[in-house]
């Protein structure tokens, strides 16, 4: 049973992945824990409820991966989709500490299934949660509170006592009445500042208003604000996000992964004005439907749209929401409130451009267009054969890349370089370390899993010194 007048060993802020792994290990290193959640215990797990699965380094295949997965082949996908905006200490660290937390996590009650069909690309880089994250999650809370970790849920931390890089007491709202809790160690595990519009809209404007919250509607960033306000180093650009392509009809914050759109590489994506502006077969979908939520938010309105004809409809995922359909190019167009004949135009000059190939899906095949600015330069086939098909698309973002700034101990430093005595980092609140752009399915898993028990650990350490 928690007790808030007593001074625990380590304080974990935060619900999800990077928290929970976190408080398991310093329970295991044998240090007093208590978690603080600020969801209520139904929706508790931040965005880890709506993950599918963790990128996980291997040298030989596992139950459930495929081949091998190296080392150098991880930092390589990692600096593709970064363009080098990456701390590779870091980098390499996680990547390498990955090649053992499955069993880790199996212990904790995780359980993992072979790739499912439309997943079968990352079958050789990513293991699945059977069950999905909310399951995942389950299984840690399950733990942890068998190993002894008390729990508080509608536990919302709204500041941090940072007195020379030393955390004095934490200052929460407890189901409504202020409490204030005093612990050894401080492990921050609160996520980004996604779901603060207000914040969003310092870097992006009002464009801001029209962005979907995929993730928990609970990360507002103040511990991130109340830390930063106290001489904490930032890392991450405030700009930058993990932000997808996700469907325009999706609820603003939490509809999760069910929303995420697979169609583009199949598609061409138009937007508002039913111009093309950008290549959508650039690369394997794993690797590139998180540049698409910003290619949308940078497009008039923050709205685009992705057509498709009847070849394509069956080659992705099956989609939340039903796809907008019509037996003409102008009849889509006209259902989409789009300028018909400007939509045809694109259409047929696309369709020209397109040059015979052998298509594909499991290969970057030679299918692509000739002459076109953008090209489509893989998986490029005419859009002739009715019924026509449509998804609106806006801006999904899964989590924003400012965060605080950590060591190889997980922990936080401050502006002059410095680390805090006894404050430590896990998750979305320092990715922006490690992802300065960009970003590679399954790592924030990885990140978060492989920080949270470096972070609990030298917590349990912290305090038993």
């Amino acid at each position: 049973m928690a007790d808030l007048t007593k001074t625990y060993d380590v304080l974990v802020i935060g619900g999800g992945n990077a928290a929970l792994c976190a408080a398991i290990s310093a329970r295991k290193a044998g240090a007093s824990v208590l978690v603080l959640e600020h969801a209520p215990r139904a929706f508790r797990g931040g965005n880890s409820r709506h993950t599918r699965n963790l990128r996980a380094m291997h040298t030989a295949p596992t139950s459930v991966l495929t081949e091998a997965y190296l080392e150098d082949e991880y930092w390589e996908d990692l600096l593709r989709v970064t363009g080098g905006h990456t701390d590779e200490t870091l980098a390499r660290m996680t990547i390498r500490a990955t090649a053992e937390v499955l069993p880790w996590m199996e212990e904790c009650g995780v359980r993992f299934q072979p790739s499912l069909s439309g997943t079968l690309s990352l079958s050789r880089t990513n293991a699945f949660f059977l069950g999905g994250g909310k399951a995942l999650v389950n299984a840690y809370y399950v733990t942890a509170e068998r190993l002894g970790v008390d729990v508080l849920y509608d536990s919302e931390v709204t500041a941090i006592d940072l007195d020379d890089g030393l955390v004095r007491s934490a200052t929460v709202t407890c189901r409504g009445f202020p409490a204030t809790v005093r612990a050894k160690a401080v492990v921050a595990s609160s996520g980004g500042f996604q779901a603060n519009i207000g914040w969003l809209k310092r870097y992006w404007g009002d464009a801001a208003d029209n962005f979907i919250i995929r993730g928990t509607p609970y990360a507002k960033g103040r511990i991130l604000d109340s830390l930063l306000a106290q001489g904490v180093q930032p890392a991450g650009d405030p700009t930058q996000c993990h932000a997808v392509a996700i469907d325009a009809r999706s609820p603003k914050f939490d509809g999760g992964i069910v929303t995420r759109l697979d169609c583009v590489p199949f598609s061409i994506v138009v937007n508002r004005d039913a111009q093309r502006f950008y290549n959508e077969g650039e690369d394997f979908w794993p690797k590139r439907y998180a540049i698409w939520g910003r290619l949308v938010a940078q497009q008039p309105d923050q709205i685009a749209y992705s057509i498709i004809d009847s070849k394509a409809v069956d080659l992705f995922m099956p989609s939340v929401f039903p796809p907008v359909k019509a037996d003409s190019i102008a009849e889509l167009a006209a259902k989409l409130t789009l300028d018909p004949a400007a939509l045809e135009r694109t259409v047929n000059a696309y369709n020209a451009a397109v040059r015979p190939g052998a298509f594909d899906t499991k290969t970057l095949d030679n299918c692509r267009t000739d002459g076109l600015t953008p090209p489509k330069t893989h998986w490029a086939r005419p859009i002739d054969t009715a019924p026509f098909y449509a998804y609106p698309l806006r801006p999904g973002i899964t989590f924003t890349y400012l965060g605080v700034k950590i060591d190889e101990r997980a922990r936080v430093l401050m502006q002059d370089g410095k680390p805090t005595k006894n404050l430590f980092a896990a998750g979305e609140i320092m990715a922006g370390n490690i992802l300065g752009r960009g970003y590679l399915a399954g790592f924030g898993m990885a990140i978060g899993t492989v920080f949270g028990r470096i972070a609990g650990k030298g917590a349990a350490t912290h305090a038993h010194h």
